[in-house]
Protein backbone atom coordinates (compact mmCIF):
# COMPACT_ATOMS: atom_id res chain seq x y z
CA UNK A 1 0.00 0.00 0.00
CA UNK A 2 1.35 3.38 -0.68
CA UNK A 3 0.00 6.22 0.97
CA UNK A 4 0.43 10.43 0.11
CA UNK A 5 0.29 12.80 2.87
CA UNK A 6 -0.57 16.40 2.51
CA UNK A 7 -1.60 19.53 4.14
CA UNK A 8 -2.51 22.72 4.90
CA UNK A 9 -3.70 24.01 1.95
CA UNK A 10 -5.16 27.01 2.70
CA UNK A 11 -7.56 27.52 -0.10
CA UNK A 12 -9.14 31.34 -0.24
CA UNK A 13 -5.71 32.30 1.22
CA UNK A 14 -4.41 36.03 0.16
CA UNK A 15 -1.05 37.63 1.41
CA UNK A 16 -1.15 41.07 2.37
CA UNK A 17 -4.04 41.39 0.32
CA UNK A 18 -2.76 39.72 -2.94
CA UNK A 19 -4.61 36.66 -3.73
CA UNK A 20 -2.99 33.27 -4.18
CA UNK A 21 -5.19 31.72 -6.77
CA UNK A 22 -3.08 31.34 -9.35
CA UNK A 23 0.11 29.37 -6.66
CA UNK A 24 -2.78 27.07 -5.27
CA UNK A 25 -4.16 26.27 -8.93
CA UNK A 26 -0.65 25.30 -10.15
CA UNK A 27 -0.21 23.36 -6.86
CA UNK A 28 -3.19 21.63 -7.36
CA UNK A 29 -2.98 20.54 -10.94
CA UNK A 30 0.90 19.28 -9.87
CA UNK A 31 -0.58 17.06 -7.38
CA UNK A 32 -2.73 15.43 -9.62
CA UNK A 33 0.03 14.96 -11.92
CA UNK A 34 2.24 13.35 -9.16
CA UNK A 35 -1.02 11.13 -8.00
CA UNK A 36 -0.60 9.71 -11.55
CA UNK A 37 2.97 9.40 -11.85
CA UNK A 38 3.49 8.13 -7.51
CA UNK A 39 -0.24 5.52 -8.19
CA UNK A 40 -0.88 6.17 -4.22
CA UNK A 41 -3.85 3.87 -3.19
CA UNK A 42 -4.81 6.63 -0.59
CA UNK A 43 -4.74 10.37 -0.18
CA UNK A 44 -4.13 11.72 2.83
CA UNK A 45 -5.54 15.80 3.91
CA UNK A 46 -4.54 16.58 7.42
CA UNK A 47 -6.34 19.64 7.84
CA UNK A 48 -7.29 23.56 6.70
CA UNK A 49 -8.23 22.49 3.32
CA UNK A 50 -9.58 26.57 3.71
CA UNK A 51 -7.80 29.45 5.17
CA UNK A 52 -11.26 30.70 6.65
CA UNK A 53 -14.71 29.43 7.51
CA UNK A 54 -17.00 30.94 5.14
CA UNK A 55 -13.99 30.88 2.27
CA UNK A 56 -14.93 32.28 -1.35
CA UNK A 57 -16.88 30.26 -4.05
CA UNK A 58 -13.68 30.36 -6.45
CA UNK A 59 -12.28 28.04 -3.04
CA UNK A 60 -14.68 26.01 -2.84
CA UNK A 61 -14.67 25.57 -6.16
CA UNK A 62 -11.53 24.83 -6.20
CA UNK A 63 -11.70 21.71 -3.74
CA UNK A 64 -14.69 20.14 -5.53
CA UNK A 65 -12.65 20.31 -8.85
CA UNK A 66 -9.67 18.70 -7.51
CA UNK A 67 -11.65 16.02 -5.99
CA UNK A 68 -13.59 15.10 -9.11
CA UNK A 69 -10.43 15.40 -10.87
CA UNK A 70 -8.54 13.00 -8.33
CA UNK A 71 -11.05 10.75 -8.64
CA UNK A 72 -11.10 10.48 -12.64
CA UNK A 73 -6.98 9.94 -12.35
CA UNK A 74 -6.90 7.36 -9.57
CA UNK A 75 -10.41 5.84 -9.76
CA UNK A 76 -10.02 3.59 -6.98
CA UNK A 77 -7.64 5.63 -4.41
CA UNK A 78 -9.64 6.35 -1.25
CA UNK A 79 -9.14 10.28 0.30
CA UNK A 80 -9.43 10.91 3.36
CA UNK A 81 -9.28 14.53 4.81
CA UNK A 82 -9.92 16.10 8.44
CA UNK A 83 -10.67 19.69 9.31
CA UNK A 84 -8.37 21.76 10.67
CA UNK A 85 -8.51 24.76 13.14
CA UNK A 86 -8.94 27.17 9.59
CA UNK A 87 -11.84 25.21 8.35
CA UNK A 88 -15.77 24.97 9.39
CA UNK A 89 -16.53 21.84 10.49
CA UNK A 90 -20.17 22.08 9.41
CA UNK A 91 -19.26 23.45 5.60
CA UNK A 92 -16.33 20.74 5.06
CA UNK A 93 -18.32 18.04 6.46
CA UNK A 94 -21.42 19.37 4.59
CA UNK A 95 -21.12 16.79 1.42
CA UNK A 96 -19.40 14.03 3.32
CA UNK A 97 -22.72 11.51 3.05
CA UNK A 98 -22.28 11.84 -0.59
CA UNK A 99 -18.26 12.08 -1.09
CA UNK A 100 -18.40 9.01 0.97
CA UNK A 101 -19.78 7.07 -1.67
CA UNK A 102 -17.38 8.30 -4.25
CA UNK A 103 -14.33 6.91 -1.86
CA UNK A 104 -13.71 10.44 -0.34
CA UNK A 105 -14.33 10.67 3.52
CA UNK A 106 -14.24 13.92 4.75
CA UNK A 107 -14.43 14.34 8.67
CA UNK A 108 -15.40 17.69 9.70
CA UNK A 109 -16.56 17.44 13.46
CA UNK A 110 -15.04 14.97 15.95
CA UNK A 111 -18.64 12.23 15.14
CA UNK A 112 -20.74 11.01 17.83
CA UNK A 113 -23.61 8.67 17.55
CA UNK A 114 -27.14 9.74 19.18
CA UNK A 115 -25.62 8.91 22.58
CA UNK A 116 -22.92 11.08 22.69
CA UNK A 117 -20.42 8.39 22.47
CA UNK A 118 -17.47 8.50 19.50
CA UNK A 119 -18.43 7.00 16.15
CA UNK A 120 -16.10 4.62 15.66
CA UNK A 121 -17.27 3.54 11.92
CA UNK A 122 -17.00 7.19 10.76
CA UNK A 123 -13.82 8.05 12.69
CA UNK A 124 -11.82 4.65 11.51
CA UNK A 125 -11.61 4.14 8.29
CA UNK A 126 -10.82 1.08 6.31
CA UNK A 127 -8.78 2.11 2.97
CA UNK A 128 -7.03 0.35 -0.08
CA UNK A 129 -9.13 -2.95 0.25
CA UNK A 130 -8.64 -2.81 3.80
CA UNK A 131 -5.11 -3.11 4.03
CA UNK A 132 -5.18 0.21 6.13
CA UNK A 133 -6.87 1.53 9.00
CA UNK A 134 -7.04 5.28 8.88
CA UNK A 135 -8.23 6.65 12.49
CA UNK A 136 -9.00 10.49 11.26
CA UNK A 137 -9.53 12.83 13.84
CA UNK A 138 -9.94 16.24 13.08
CA UNK A 139 -9.09 19.52 14.83
CA UNK A 140 -10.92 19.15 18.41
CA UNK A 141 -12.88 22.08 19.25
CA UNK A 142 -13.83 22.71 23.37
CA UNK A 143 -17.77 21.05 21.68
CA UNK A 144 -15.50 18.00 20.89
CA UNK A 145 -13.91 17.30 24.82
CA UNK A 146 -14.83 16.60 28.42
CA UNK A 147 -13.90 19.24 30.59
CA UNK A 148 -13.98 16.84 32.96
CA UNK A 149 -10.78 14.98 32.07
CA UNK A 150 -7.27 16.06 33.24
CA UNK A 151 -5.96 15.71 29.58
CA UNK A 152 -8.82 16.17 27.22
CA UNK A 153 -7.32 15.80 24.13
CA UNK A 154 -5.30 12.73 24.86
CA UNK A 155 -8.32 11.35 26.17
CA UNK A 156 -9.95 11.53 22.74
CA UNK A 157 -6.78 10.46 21.52
CA UNK A 158 -6.40 7.04 23.47
CA UNK A 159 -10.22 6.17 23.05
CA UNK A 160 -9.70 6.31 19.13
CA UNK A 161 -6.14 4.16 19.07
CA UNK A 162 -7.65 1.56 21.23
CA UNK A 163 -10.72 1.37 19.26
CA UNK A 164 -8.55 0.98 15.79
CA UNK A 165 -6.04 -0.97 17.91
CA UNK A 166 -9.20 -3.44 18.51
CA UNK A 167 -10.40 -3.32 15.49
CA UNK A 168 -6.59 -3.82 13.15
CA UNK A 169 -5.75 -6.81 11.63
CA UNK A 170 -2.21 -8.70 11.80
CA UNK A 171 -1.29 -6.96 8.29
CA UNK A 172 -3.17 -4.08 8.49
CA UNK A 173 -1.16 -0.85 9.08
CA UNK A 174 -3.24 1.69 11.56
CA UNK A 175 -2.62 5.30 10.35
CA UNK A 176 -3.51 8.37 12.80
CA UNK A 177 -4.55 11.59 11.45
CA UNK A 178 -4.22 14.75 13.61
CA UNK A 179 -4.65 18.40 13.32
CA UNK A 180 -3.00 20.08 16.54
CA UNK A 181 0.77 20.80 17.97
CA UNK A 182 2.83 18.57 19.28
CA UNK A 183 5.38 19.17 21.68
CA UNK A 184 8.65 19.41 19.91
CA UNK A 185 7.22 20.25 16.72
CA UNK A 186 8.66 23.75 15.22
CA UNK A 187 6.29 26.51 14.55
CA UNK A 188 6.15 29.26 12.34
CA UNK A 189 5.33 32.59 14.72
CA UNK A 190 3.86 34.81 12.58
CA UNK A 191 1.32 32.28 10.56
CA UNK A 192 0.13 29.47 12.62
CA UNK A 193 -2.08 30.74 15.34
CA UNK A 194 -2.14 29.11 18.92
CA UNK A 195 -4.68 27.06 19.17
CA UNK A 196 -5.72 25.33 22.34
CA UNK A 197 -8.04 22.54 23.45
CA UNK A 198 -9.40 21.90 26.42
CA UNK A 199 -6.80 24.91 28.20
CA UNK A 200 -4.08 22.99 26.42
CA UNK A 201 -1.61 24.60 23.40
CA UNK A 202 0.67 21.16 22.91
CA UNK A 203 0.22 17.46 22.93
CA UNK A 204 2.49 14.90 23.80
CA UNK A 205 3.86 12.11 21.56
CA UNK A 206 2.95 9.88 24.33
CA UNK A 207 -0.34 10.44 22.70
CA UNK A 208 0.91 8.06 19.73
CA UNK A 209 2.20 4.59 20.89
CA UNK A 210 4.97 2.99 18.60
CA UNK A 211 2.12 0.86 17.63
CA UNK A 212 0.79 3.53 15.65
CA UNK A 213 2.05 2.62 11.96
CA UNK A 214 2.08 6.00 10.58
CA UNK A 215 0.82 9.32 12.25
CA UNK A 216 -0.15 12.22 9.61
CA UNK A 217 -0.24 15.67 10.92
CA UNK A 218 -1.62 18.97 9.98
CA UNK A 219 -1.47 22.73 11.62
CA UNK A 220 2.43 23.36 11.40
CA UNK A 221 3.54 24.69 8.09
CA UNK A 222 6.98 23.40 8.43
CA UNK A 223 7.02 19.97 7.02
CA UNK A 224 8.96 18.41 9.71
CA UNK A 225 8.76 14.86 11.70
CA UNK A 226 8.47 14.49 15.27
CA UNK A 227 10.13 12.44 17.59
CA UNK A 228 10.45 9.18 15.29
CA UNK A 229 10.26 8.89 11.47
CA UNK A 230 7.05 7.95 11.21
CA UNK A 231 5.05 11.09 12.93
CA UNK A 232 5.11 13.98 10.47
CA UNK A 233 3.74 17.11 9.49
CA UNK A 234 3.48 17.13 5.38
CA UNK A 235 3.35 21.53 5.65
CA UNK A 236 1.81 24.10 3.57
CA UNK A 237 2.78 23.44 -0.15
CA UNK A 238 3.49 27.09 -0.49
CA UNK A 239 4.53 29.82 1.77
CA UNK A 240 1.61 31.24 3.51
CA UNK A 241 3.72 34.29 5.31
CA UNK A 242 6.65 36.10 4.28
CA UNK A 243 8.90 34.48 6.89
CA UNK A 244 8.05 31.08 5.47
CA UNK A 245 10.10 31.93 2.64
CA UNK A 246 12.78 29.44 3.18
CA UNK A 247 10.51 26.45 3.63
CA UNK A 248 11.01 23.27 2.03
CA UNK A 249 7.24 22.57 0.70
CA UNK A 250 6.69 19.30 -0.03
CA UNK A 251 4.66 16.15 -0.03
CA UNK A 252 5.22 12.59 2.11
CA UNK A 253 4.75 9.07 0.37
CA UNK A 254 4.49 6.32 2.42
CA UNK A 255 5.17 2.45 1.22
CA UNK A 256 3.94 -0.34 3.52
CA UNK A 257 4.64 -3.70 3.10
CA UNK A 258 3.06 -6.12 5.19
CA UNK A 259 1.07 -3.25 7.28
CA UNK A 260 4.19 -2.06 8.54
CA UNK A 261 5.81 1.40 6.70
CA UNK A 262 8.62 0.12 4.03
CA UNK A 263 9.93 3.35 3.57
CA UNK A 264 9.08 7.54 3.89
CA UNK A 265 10.04 9.80 1.15
CA UNK A 266 9.27 13.54 0.47
CA UNK A 267 8.66 15.34 -3.21
CA UNK A 268 9.49 18.61 -3.08
CA UNK A 269 6.55 21.34 -4.54
CA UNK A 270 7.41 23.32 -7.17
CA UNK A 271 7.04 26.94 -6.32
CA UNK A 272 5.50 29.51 -9.17
CA UNK A 273 5.93 32.68 -7.38
CA UNK A 274 9.88 33.49 -5.10
CA UNK A 275 9.59 35.67 -2.34
CA UNK A 276 12.32 38.40 -2.12
CA UNK A 277 14.02 40.50 0.50
CA UNK A 278 15.61 43.79 0.47
CA UNK A 279 18.24 43.13 2.17
CA UNK A 280 18.19 39.67 2.58
CA UNK A 281 18.77 39.76 6.39
CA UNK A 282 18.03 42.43 8.62
CA UNK A 283 17.56 46.18 7.48
CA UNK A 284 19.56 48.40 4.78
CA UNK A 285 19.37 52.62 4.40
CA UNK A 286 16.81 54.28 2.42
CA UNK A 287 19.62 54.70 -0.24
CA UNK A 288 20.98 50.98 -0.05
CA UNK A 289 17.36 49.90 -0.88
CA UNK A 290 16.77 51.99 -3.66
CA UNK A 291 20.18 51.07 -4.83
CA UNK A 292 18.68 47.13 -4.57
CA UNK A 293 15.16 48.11 -6.61
CA UNK A 294 17.29 49.67 -9.18
CA UNK A 295 18.49 46.16 -9.90
CA UNK A 296 15.11 44.30 -9.89
CA UNK A 297 14.32 42.64 -13.29
CA UNK A 298 12.33 45.05 -15.16
CA UNK A 299 8.33 44.48 -15.58
CA UNK A 300 7.02 42.01 -18.51
CA UNK A 301 4.72 43.28 -20.84
CA UNK A 302 1.03 42.00 -20.20
CA UNK A 303 -0.62 39.87 -17.24
CA UNK A 304 2.20 38.41 -15.33
CA UNK A 305 0.60 36.13 -12.45
CA UNK A 306 4.01 34.87 -11.09
CA UNK A 307 5.79 38.50 -10.36
CA UNK A 308 7.38 38.00 -7.33
CA UNK A 309 6.65 39.46 -3.65
CA UNK A 310 8.59 41.93 -2.21
CA UNK A 311 9.67 42.39 1.31
CA UNK A 312 11.19 45.47 2.19
CA UNK A 313 13.11 46.26 5.90
CA UNK A 314 14.40 50.01 6.01
CA UNK A 315 16.50 51.24 8.35
CA UNK A 316 15.94 55.21 8.81
CA UNK A 317 18.25 57.88 11.26
CA UNK A 318 15.23 60.40 10.29
CA UNK A 319 11.82 60.96 9.84
CA UNK A 320 11.01 60.29 5.67
CA UNK A 321 7.62 61.87 5.05
CA UNK A 322 7.10 60.69 1.54
CA UNK A 323 8.89 57.27 2.16
CA UNK A 324 6.01 54.72 0.52
CA UNK A 325 6.18 57.44 -2.40
CA UNK A 326 9.65 57.17 -3.12
CA UNK A 327 9.53 53.51 -3.01
CA UNK A 328 6.51 52.70 -4.70
CA UNK A 329 7.80 55.22 -7.57
CA UNK A 330 11.09 53.27 -7.69
CA UNK A 331 9.24 50.08 -8.17
CA UNK A 332 7.06 51.64 -11.29
CA UNK A 333 8.72 49.40 -13.84
CA UNK A 334 10.01 46.90 -12.04
CA UNK A 335 8.60 42.90 -11.91
CA UNK A 336 8.13 42.40 -7.88
CA UNK A 337 5.27 43.36 -6.10
CA UNK A 338 5.95 45.16 -2.93
CA UNK A 339 3.45 43.21 -0.58
CA UNK A 340 5.01 44.54 2.68
CA UNK A 341 7.38 47.37 3.79
CA UNK A 342 8.71 47.79 7.40
CA UNK A 343 10.77 50.31 9.46
CA UNK A 344 13.44 49.58 11.22
CA UNK A 345 14.06 52.55 14.21
CA UNK A 346 17.69 53.74 14.93
CA UNK A 347 16.76 55.51 18.18
CA UNK A 348 17.01 54.18 22.27
CA UNK A 349 13.93 52.24 22.02
CA UNK A 350 13.19 53.98 25.46
CA UNK A 351 9.71 55.25 26.68
CA UNK A 352 9.57 58.39 28.29
CA UNK A 353 8.88 56.75 31.74
CA UNK A 354 12.36 54.78 31.30
CA UNK A 355 14.45 57.50 32.16
CA UNK A 356 12.00 60.22 33.87
CA UNK A 357 10.33 59.97 37.40
CA UNK A 358 8.59 63.72 37.29
CA UNK A 359 4.91 64.27 36.68
CA UNK A 360 4.24 65.05 32.79
CA UNK A 361 3.19 68.78 33.80
CA UNK A 362 6.70 68.99 35.45
CA UNK A 363 8.71 68.45 32.13
CA UNK A 364 9.17 71.01 29.60
CA UNK A 365 7.97 69.70 26.27
CA UNK A 366 11.22 70.44 24.80
CA UNK A 367 12.66 67.49 26.83
CA UNK A 368 9.72 65.71 26.42
CA UNK A 369 10.19 66.11 22.47
CA UNK A 370 14.06 65.60 22.41
CA UNK A 371 13.22 62.26 24.31
CA UNK A 372 10.64 60.60 22.14
CA UNK A 373 12.48 61.74 18.98
CA UNK A 374 15.41 60.25 20.16
CA UNK A 375 13.28 56.89 20.92
CA UNK A 376 12.98 56.42 17.68
CA UNK A 377 16.01 57.97 15.66
CA UNK A 378 19.69 57.86 15.58
CA UNK A 379 20.11 61.09 14.05
CA UNK A 380 18.87 64.86 15.83
CA UNK A 381 16.02 66.72 14.69
CA UNK A 382 17.40 69.12 12.21
CA UNK A 383 17.48 73.19 12.67
CA UNK A 384 13.82 73.33 10.45
CA UNK A 385 12.25 70.58 12.27
CA UNK A 386 12.98 72.23 15.65
CA UNK A 387 12.39 75.45 14.23
CA UNK A 388 8.77 73.77 13.48
CA UNK A 389 8.65 72.56 16.90
CA UNK A 390 8.75 75.71 18.36
CA UNK A 391 6.26 77.38 16.28
CA UNK A 392 3.94 74.78 17.03
CA UNK A 393 4.82 75.12 20.88
CA UNK A 394 4.79 78.91 21.03
CA UNK A 395 0.88 78.80 19.21
CA UNK A 396 -0.23 76.39 21.71
CA UNK A 397 0.69 78.23 24.82
CA UNK A 398 -0.53 81.30 23.33
CA UNK A 399 2.31 83.50 23.31
CA UNK A 400 0.74 85.61 20.72
CA UNK A 401 2.18 88.53 19.46
CA UNK A 402 -1.15 90.09 18.55
CA UNK A 403 -3.36 89.66 21.66
CA UNK A 404 -6.32 90.51 19.61
CA UNK A 405 -6.12 86.88 17.64
CA UNK A 406 -7.51 84.63 19.99
CA UNK A 407 -4.94 81.69 20.89
CA UNK A 408 -6.00 78.60 19.87
CA UNK A 409 -7.10 75.36 21.67
CA UNK A 410 -4.50 73.38 22.71
CA UNK A 411 -6.95 70.59 22.84
CA UNK A 412 -7.76 71.01 19.15
CA UNK A 413 -4.24 72.14 17.93
CA UNK A 414 -2.27 69.07 19.52
CA UNK A 415 -5.23 66.96 18.21
CA UNK A 416 -4.70 68.14 14.56
CA UNK A 417 -0.69 67.31 15.09
CA UNK A 418 -1.30 64.02 16.30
Amino acid sequence: MRLLHTSDWHLGHTLKDVTREHEHASFLRWLLDTLAGEAPDVLLITGDVFDSAIPPASADRMWFEFLAAARRARPAMDIVAIAGNHDSPARLGAASSLLRELGVYVVGGLPRDAGGALDFDRILIPVANGQGLVAAVPFLRPIDVSIEEDDPLAAVYAEVVAEGQRRQRPDQALIVMGHLYVTGADPSVLSERRISIGGQESASLRMFPPEIDYVALGHMHRAQRVGRESIRYAGAPIALALDEAGYHHQVAVVDFAAGRVAEIRTLPVPQTIDILRIPARGAASLAEVLDAIEALPPRRDGDDPTRPYLDIMIRLDRPEPRLRTVIEHALETKRPRLVQMRILPTGTGEALGDRVRKKLAELDPRDVFAQLWARSHAEPPSAAVIGAFERLLTEVRGDHDDPAEPAPSPQLRLGGVA
